[in-house]
Protein backbone atom coordinates (compact mmCIF):
# COMPACT_ATOMS: atom_id res chain seq x y z
CA UNK A 1 0.00 0.00 0.00
CA UNK A 2 1.37 3.44 -0.92
CA UNK A 3 1.38 6.30 1.57
CA UNK A 4 -1.34 7.97 -0.54
CA UNK A 5 -3.55 4.85 -0.39
CA UNK A 6 -2.97 4.64 3.37
CA UNK A 7 -4.20 8.23 3.87
CA UNK A 8 -7.15 7.69 1.52
CA UNK A 9 -8.67 5.32 4.11
CA UNK A 10 -8.73 8.17 6.65
CA UNK A 11 -9.88 10.78 4.12
CA UNK A 12 -12.94 8.57 3.60
CA UNK A 13 -13.64 8.54 7.34
CA UNK A 14 -12.86 12.13 8.34
CA UNK A 15 -13.31 15.43 6.56
CA UNK A 16 -10.18 16.83 8.24
CA UNK A 17 -7.37 14.83 9.80
CA UNK A 18 -3.71 15.60 10.45
CA UNK A 19 -0.46 13.67 10.48
CA UNK A 20 1.91 14.27 13.42
CA UNK A 21 5.60 13.51 13.85
CA UNK A 22 8.52 14.80 15.90
CA UNK A 23 12.22 15.52 15.52
CA UNK A 24 15.00 15.79 18.06
CA UNK A 25 13.89 13.39 20.76
CA UNK A 26 17.31 11.80 21.05
CA UNK A 27 19.33 15.01 21.08
CA UNK A 28 21.39 16.27 23.99
CA UNK A 29 20.43 19.90 23.50
CA UNK A 30 17.89 22.18 21.88
CA UNK A 31 14.13 21.76 21.81
CA UNK A 32 12.12 18.78 20.67
CA UNK A 33 9.98 19.79 17.68
CA UNK A 34 6.63 18.33 16.62
CA UNK A 35 4.70 19.12 13.46
CA UNK A 36 1.07 18.61 12.50
CA UNK A 37 0.09 18.70 8.82
CA UNK A 38 -3.35 18.65 7.17
CA UNK A 39 -3.17 17.65 3.49
CA UNK A 40 -5.91 17.93 0.86
CA UNK A 41 -7.73 14.72 -0.05
CA UNK A 42 -6.14 12.90 -2.99
CA UNK A 43 -3.01 15.05 -3.18
CA UNK A 44 0.11 13.43 -4.63
CA UNK A 45 3.44 14.72 -3.30
CA UNK A 46 6.23 12.82 -5.11
CA UNK A 47 9.27 12.21 -2.95
CA UNK A 48 7.59 12.92 0.38
CA UNK A 49 8.79 10.13 2.68
CA UNK A 50 10.27 9.51 6.11
CA UNK A 51 12.59 12.51 6.64
CA UNK A 52 15.39 10.21 7.86
CA UNK A 53 15.60 8.66 4.39
CA UNK A 54 16.14 12.05 2.72
CA UNK A 55 19.20 14.26 2.35
CA UNK A 56 19.14 17.69 4.02
CA UNK A 57 18.89 19.35 0.61
CA UNK A 58 15.96 17.13 -0.43
CA UNK A 59 14.19 17.77 2.88
CA UNK A 60 14.47 21.52 2.34
CA UNK A 61 12.95 21.19 -1.15
CA UNK A 62 10.14 18.96 0.09
CA UNK A 63 9.49 21.28 3.05
CA UNK A 64 8.55 23.95 0.49
CA UNK A 65 6.36 21.46 -1.40
CA UNK A 66 4.55 20.37 1.77
CA UNK A 67 4.02 23.84 3.22
CA UNK A 68 2.80 25.26 -0.10
CA UNK A 69 0.30 22.43 -0.62
CA UNK A 70 -0.94 21.76 2.91
CA UNK A 71 -4.37 23.00 3.98
CA UNK A 72 -2.69 23.83 7.29
CA UNK A 73 0.55 23.01 9.08
CA UNK A 74 2.19 23.96 12.35
CA UNK A 75 5.52 23.16 14.00
CA UNK A 76 5.81 23.61 17.77
CA UNK A 77 8.41 22.99 20.45
CA UNK A 78 9.04 21.87 23.98
CA UNK A 79 12.09 23.54 25.50
CA UNK A 80 15.10 21.89 27.18
CA UNK A 81 13.67 23.11 30.53
CA UNK A 82 10.33 21.43 29.79
CA UNK A 83 12.14 18.25 28.72
CA UNK A 84 14.04 18.19 32.03
CA UNK A 85 10.89 18.89 34.01
CA UNK A 86 8.45 16.55 32.23
CA UNK A 87 10.82 13.92 30.70
CA UNK A 88 11.34 13.62 26.96
CA UNK A 89 8.26 11.51 26.25
CA UNK A 90 5.83 13.90 27.97
CA UNK A 91 7.61 16.92 26.50
CA UNK A 92 7.17 15.38 23.04
CA UNK A 93 3.44 14.92 23.71
CA UNK A 94 3.31 18.59 24.80
CA UNK A 95 4.97 19.72 21.55
CA UNK A 96 2.51 17.55 19.59
CA UNK A 97 -0.46 19.10 21.38
CA UNK A 98 0.90 22.59 20.68
CA UNK A 99 1.34 21.73 16.99
CA UNK A 100 -2.30 20.56 16.68
CA UNK A 101 -3.54 23.62 18.58
CA UNK A 102 -1.55 25.83 16.20
CA UNK A 103 -3.33 24.57 13.07
CA UNK A 104 -5.77 27.06 11.57
CA UNK A 105 -8.28 24.28 10.89
CA UNK A 106 -9.37 21.93 13.66
CA UNK A 107 -8.82 18.29 12.68
CA UNK A 108 -11.30 15.65 13.76
CA UNK A 109 -8.58 13.04 14.04
CA UNK A 110 -4.81 12.61 14.14
CA UNK A 111 -2.44 9.96 12.81
CA UNK A 112 0.65 9.95 15.02
CA UNK A 113 4.01 8.40 14.25
CA UNK A 114 5.11 5.91 16.90
CA UNK A 115 3.35 3.74 19.45
CA UNK A 116 2.18 6.20 22.14
CA UNK A 117 0.26 9.46 22.34
CA UNK A 118 -1.56 11.30 25.08
CA UNK A 119 -2.77 14.81 25.78
CA UNK A 120 -4.43 15.56 22.43
CA UNK A 121 -7.99 16.86 22.59
CA UNK A 122 -8.95 14.95 19.45
CA UNK A 123 -9.07 11.17 18.80
CA UNK A 124 -5.78 9.78 17.50
CA UNK A 125 -4.26 6.57 16.20
CA UNK A 126 -0.60 5.65 16.57
CA UNK A 127 1.14 4.22 13.51
CA UNK A 128 4.45 2.46 14.07
CA UNK A 129 6.86 3.53 11.30
CA UNK A 130 4.09 5.92 10.28
CA UNK A 131 6.48 8.22 8.43
CA UNK A 132 7.01 5.36 5.95
CA UNK A 133 3.30 4.44 5.72
CA UNK A 134 1.28 7.68 5.78
CA UNK A 135 1.75 10.66 3.46
CA UNK A 136 0.47 13.04 6.17
CA UNK A 137 2.89 11.69 8.78
CA UNK A 138 5.77 11.78 6.27
CA UNK A 139 4.91 15.42 5.51
CA UNK A 140 4.90 16.17 9.25
CA UNK A 141 8.26 14.42 9.68
CA UNK A 142 9.79 16.71 7.04
CA UNK A 143 8.29 19.88 8.56
CA UNK A 144 9.46 18.89 12.07
CA UNK A 145 12.98 17.94 10.98
CA UNK A 146 13.60 21.00 8.79
CA UNK A 147 12.15 23.37 11.40
CA UNK A 148 14.30 21.89 14.16
CA UNK A 149 17.45 21.84 12.00
CA UNK A 150 16.94 25.55 11.31
CA UNK A 151 16.73 26.23 15.05
CA UNK A 152 19.91 24.22 15.62
CA UNK A 153 21.69 26.18 12.85
CA UNK A 154 20.80 29.40 14.70
CA UNK A 155 22.05 27.90 17.98
CA UNK A 156 25.27 26.81 16.21
CA UNK A 157 25.99 30.46 15.37
CA UNK A 158 25.28 31.53 18.95
CA UNK A 159 27.28 28.68 20.54
CA UNK A 160 29.99 27.84 17.98
CA UNK A 161 32.09 25.87 20.46
CA UNK A 162 29.83 22.79 20.34
CA UNK A 163 29.90 22.06 16.58
CA UNK A 164 26.10 21.94 16.45
CA UNK A 165 25.93 22.54 12.71
CA UNK A 166 27.58 19.13 12.18
CA UNK A 167 25.52 16.94 14.51
CA UNK A 168 22.42 19.11 15.22
CA UNK A 169 22.67 18.21 18.90
CA UNK A 170 22.68 14.43 18.53
CA UNK A 171 24.97 12.40 20.81
CA UNK A 172 28.05 11.86 18.67
CA UNK A 173 31.52 11.21 20.09
CA UNK A 174 32.66 14.58 18.80
CA UNK A 175 29.74 16.27 20.54
CA UNK A 176 30.62 14.61 23.86
CA UNK A 177 34.22 15.79 23.39
CA UNK A 178 33.04 19.38 22.96
CA UNK A 179 30.85 19.11 26.07
CA UNK A 180 33.78 17.77 28.11
CA UNK A 181 35.88 20.66 26.81
CA UNK A 182 33.39 23.51 27.29
CA UNK A 183 30.83 22.23 29.81
CA UNK A 184 27.11 22.65 29.23
CA UNK A 185 25.04 25.81 28.89
CA UNK A 186 21.32 26.63 29.02
CA UNK A 187 20.48 24.94 25.72
CA UNK A 188 21.36 21.50 27.12
CA UNK A 189 18.96 18.91 28.54
CA UNK A 190 20.49 18.35 31.94
CA UNK A 191 18.62 15.06 32.49
CA UNK A 192 20.35 13.69 29.35
CA UNK A 193 23.77 14.57 30.76
CA UNK A 194 23.57 13.62 34.43
CA UNK A 195 27.12 12.27 34.47
CA UNK A 196 28.57 15.35 32.79
CA UNK A 197 27.59 18.24 35.06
Amino acid sequence: MTNIEFDAIYHDRYSVFCGIDEAGRGCLCGPVCAAAVVLPKGIILPGVDDSKKLSAKKREQLYETVTQNAISYCAAFATPEEIDELNILNATFLAMRRAVEGLNVKPEFALVDGNRIKGLDIPAECVVKGDSKSLSIAAASIVAKVTRDRVMTELAEKYPMYGLSDHKGYPTEKHYEKIREHGICEIYRKTFLKKMH
